[in-house]
């Protein structure tokens, strides 16, 4: 480590390298954005009726592997449940809240 670096607070190197990675911030946050609100629509449409993987992907105009990936990450946190069959595919629903 540095003197230069030894002598600025913590607060003044964390805003020293946030200047510095700023694009990289910015995108991981533009990331995260998109990511929660694709989220959010899923769940609405998953709240209104369930639905298969396929049904959402045509709903939210996202690849079917996009689909599946939130689904699954979404039922891991138990966000979403089976409910049921649709043809060969498993028909997801939000859980609902107590």
């Amino acid at each position: 480590m540095s003197t230069q670096v030894k002598s600025l607070s913590r607060g003044e190197v964390l805003k020293q390298l946030r200047a510095q990675h700023a694009e990289t911030v910015e995108r991981a946050q533009a990331l995260l954005r998109e990511q929660k609100r694709i989220q959010q629509e899923i769940s609405q449409l998953l709240g209104e009726q369930p639905r298969t993987v396929p049904e959402v992907a045509a709903a939210l105009g996202i690849p079917a592997a996009q689909a599946l990936w939130y689904l699954a990450a979404m039922k891991k946190y138990n966000l979403v449940v089976e409910n049921g069959m649709r043809g060969d595919y498993p028909l997801y629903q939000t859980v609902k809240e107590q």
